[in-house]
Parts: C-alpha cells; structure tokens; sequence
C-alpha cells in the first residue's frame, strides 16, 4: 500500500514532505528569504509566501563554508539558504509533543543541516519528540562584523528559525511552549548566546549546551579581524563593499587569515592560536553581554538548562593534525603563557603531566571545559536550574587513542554511526557500549526535553554533582576540580584587541 505524503500548513503556505520509518519528514523549509543581492549582510527577512505545494523532500543548500574543513560534495546548491528540517511522529495539530531545535557546530566557519551526523529519526522516533535542525550563516556571512550591517547575523538566522517554530510548529505536532534547543561546539555557544539575547527572549523554554565554545569577541577585536579579511580582496569591511563580491572571494579571504593568524598575535591575542576567526561579538545590541555575565544576572532565571563538556575535548584536533606524540616542551610552553590564568600553577597543579597533556589540558579548559561549567555555575548564581554533566567514555575510533575528544558526543546523543567525522570517531565496527552510552544521552535528553529534569540532581556550588556518561551512568562531584581551581577567579570577558 502506498503512503499518503504528509502535507501541513504553514505560515507561508503548504509543504509536502513523506514518510520515513514512521515519521513525517520534511527537508528545507524556508523560514527566511534568501539573504543574498541587496539582503546579503542583511538580517533575515521574513519568508515570501507561496502558491500550491512546496516539495519539501531535501535538505536546502548549505551557507558558504570555509573550506578549510574540505570541499562541499553531494549537496545541495542554490542561495535559499535559511532552512528547516523537521521529524515528527505525529504530525497533527493537538499532539503537544516535545520540540527539539539543534544547532550545529562548526567554529563558526562551517557546517549545515544536511550533515548525516544530524539525521534526526532515531531521536525523533525514541524520545516522541518533534525534531527541528536548521542552517545558519556562518564565517563573514553570519559573524564578520561590517559597518552598514547588523553584528551576530548567524545568531539573528537562529533567532527566526526558533519564530518558525513558535509559529508554526504545532501544525507539525510540536507544543511552542515546550522547546528545548540544543546544541554543541559552536552550536554550543550558540545557545549560550541565545539565553543572553533579548531578542530569544521567550522562544524556547529549555536549553542544552554540549562543549560550548567560550570564545566571545569584543567589538574591537572583530572589527580588526574583519578588516584583515576584507583587505585580502582590497575592500573595506563595510556591508556595501563587500556585497558586490562573491561568495568565492569572500570564503577565500576569510580562509587566508584562518590560516595565517599567528602573526597577528601582538592584536589578536588567544585567538591568533586558534584558527577560528570568528565568535559571538558582545556588541552591546545583539549580544549585550557574554552569556556568563547574562546568566549570573538573572537572564535565564525562567530557563531551564543543561551544560557539560567531554573530558579529553583537544584531543580531536591534535590527532587530526598529525600532532600526537609530537607535541614539543616549547609548544606545550606557550600555550600555557597565552591561556592559562598562570602557567607557574598550571605546571605545579599537574606536576606529572607530560608537554602533550599540559597542552590538550590547557587548550581543553581554555576553550570549552571551563566555560561549559560556568555557565552552569553562573546559570546557578542568577537563580536558575542547571545541570552538568561531563562525558568520559573513549572513543573507539584510531585505535582508542582520541579519548572522551570533542563532538564524541554528537553521534551518541542522535544514535547515528557511519558518516564522515563519525566513522573516524566510532571506528569501523562501533562496539556494543556505544549503544549502552548513547541510549544514556538520548534517554536523558528526551527527559529533559519533557519534564525539564534529565534524571539526575541539579547543580548546585556547595556539591557540584554531575553526570558522567561512561559504560555505566554516575553521578559524582565534579571530577575536574583541579582546573575548576585554577580558573575560579578567571572572568571569560569579551576577547579584547590587544596594543600591537
């Protein structure tokens, strides 16, 4: 017998999706106009409507991608670039189920929807819940910030889809007042910054930060970054120099002082070591103010949110550079000078710590291990609920040598396991405690997204109890004390630009 495909109303007009393994699925719905000719830089704009049925039956073209990350293949082109992807197990208005909205990762220079390491049926279909995922501009598109155009515009595209989805999610078989959103990486630090924004202000109810990236920039210093990318192609980094140009010659000048940051050090700082010229900026409209500064203020008072990290999160990046085993006393040196509050009391904090491992250490606290937990701290101090968690089962990929590294647990929450990063991170033949780990994220994430309790106690300063996801489920106090202590007095303020 063959299936009806699904057709909903939306705001805009009809969509036709079909049905897969149970559950309605729809691909690249348009929740913005396309924000390109006089609308590129610009904030999203409320999508046109349309006549007839919109085929909604693939994902939508990605943003431009650094590609850095390596060439796009096999997807979608085009400039409709601000889509939804929804999966839902019963798509009828009424059902109130529980809404998830992801964000995903990309150090704010790649990513999309369309990644199979987002699939989101498995999840969708165990929890019930109404699965959202949804693209956002990334690199000089969402994050450079130009005289003549909004800052943040990658956050404002998060904005709007979480207005789609107040709007129109209930047709989907989604409750509007019951939206978590999710996130890791620099989707992690995505919604940290949404909890600090007023513009988010009442589009979700709960929140989940995984490995939130803790790097926010001062206008200052986006501004200079922004001014090297565009002098790359001789322009100045205003909205209407650089809307003439394509989106070749943007991603290319942005690639070349990605790749080149170092010698920017005496401005730029921390992030000159980085690669990643983009983050948040706290421009004072926006993004008023970092999102530890936010909550402690009392912003997310009425949110309730989940914040954690994995333990080895840098390992990741050291192996797939080529660096394990090779990292130098000199290297492991200067990333202590430029990141730790105090090298002196990093070195005698972990006296039997090897170059390697004070690396991975310090780069791991600096960048999203202290962070996470602060914004469960901060989220705390203002009067909300938190919870914290940290993940330390190993990945089995390359032999067992990445550790609990950075995005192990972006399979593990969507219970997906072949695809790109996935297959390097799980290995050929994931073994049978990948299922046991992952059924402990999704289970506690679909609590959440219900109940607003994941099944374990709220954070507090006195105990600091958290999950720790491994082959067997624990709660403990917060096993990285050590670092906790040596970062308790450091303030994660917006990254200054420094005297040359």
């Amino acid at each position: 017998m063959t299936e009806v495909a699904p057709e909903i109303r939306t705001t805009a007009g009809l969509v036709r999706g079909r049905t897969e393994d149970g559950l309605a699925v729809f691909r690249g719905i348009p929740f913005a106009q396309p924000p390109v000719g006089e609308l590129r830089f610009a904030a999203p704009q409320p999508v046109k409507a349309w006549d007839g049925v919109r085929e909604t039956v693939s994902f939508g073209p990605p943003p431009p991608l650094s590609l850095l990350a390596g060439p796009p293949s096999g997807r979608a082109t085009g400039d409709d670039w601000l889509t939804v992807n929804v999966w839902s197990p019963q798509p009828e208005t009424g059902a109130a189920l529980p809404v998830m909205v992801w964000i995903y990762g990309g150090a704010f220079q790649f990513g999309h929807a369309g990644d199979p390491a987002y699939n989101g049926a498995r999840l969708a279909g165990e929890a019930g819940v109404v699965l959202v995922t949804l693209n956002y501009r990334a690199g000089v598109d969402g994050f450079g910030l130009l005289q003549g155009a909004p800052a943040n515009r990658g956050l404002l595209d998060q904005v709007a889809a979480l207005e789609w989805v107040r709007e129109n999610i209930a047709a989907f078989g989604g409750d509007p007042a019951k939206v978590t959103v999710f996130g890791q990486s620099a989707g992690g630090g995505s919604v940290a910054s949404l909890l600090a924004m007023p513009r988010a202000a009442g589009l979700f109810r709960r929140a989940i930060a995984q490995s939130a990236s803790g790097t926010f920039f001062s206008a200052q210093l986006a501004g200079d970054i922004m001014a090297e990318i565009a002098a790359r192609v001789g322009r100045k980094p205003t909205a209407e120099d650089l809307r003439g140009l394509s989106t070749a010659e943007i991603v290319g000048a942005s690639d070349a002082v990605s790749a080149a940051m170092l010698p920017h050090a005496g401005r730029w700082g921390a992030v000159a070591h980085t690669a990643i010229p983009f983050s948040p900026v706290v421009d004072g409209d926006v993004l008023p103010r970092t999102p530890f500064e936010a909550l402690a203020a009392g912003a997310g008072r009425e949110i309730d949110l989940i914040a954690g990290h994995n333990r080895d999160e840098c390992r990741l990046f050291v192996a797939t550079e080529g660096r394990l085993g090779k990292i130098t006393d000199e290297e492991a040196a200067t990333a202590l000078r430029i990141l730790a509050p105090d090298a002196d009391r990093y070195r005698r904090a972990y006296p039997d710590a090897t170059a390697e491992s004070l690396y991975e250490l310090v780069n791991s606290d600096w960048l999203f291990r202290m962070p996470s937990h602060r914004l469960a701290q901060a989220q705390v101090t203002g009067g909300g609920r938190a919870y914290a968690y940290e993940l330390t089962w190993p990945a089995p990929g390359l032999d067992g040598v990445l550790g609990a590294c950075h995005s192990l647990d972006v399979p593990l929450v969507f219970g997906n396991s072949r695809g790109g990063l996935l297959d390097v991170l799980l290995g050929a033949e994931p073994p049978a405690e990948t299922e046991v780990v992952s059924r402990q994220f999704r289970t506690a994430w679909a609590a959440f997204a219900r109940s607003g309790d994941p099944g374990w106690p709220a954070y507090n300063r006195e105990q600091r109890m958290v999950a720790l996801f491994d082959s067997s489920f624990s709660v403990t106090p917060y096993p990285e004390k050590t670092s906790l202590g040596l970062w308790a007095d450091h303030d994660f303020a917006p990254l200054p630009l420094l005297d040359a």
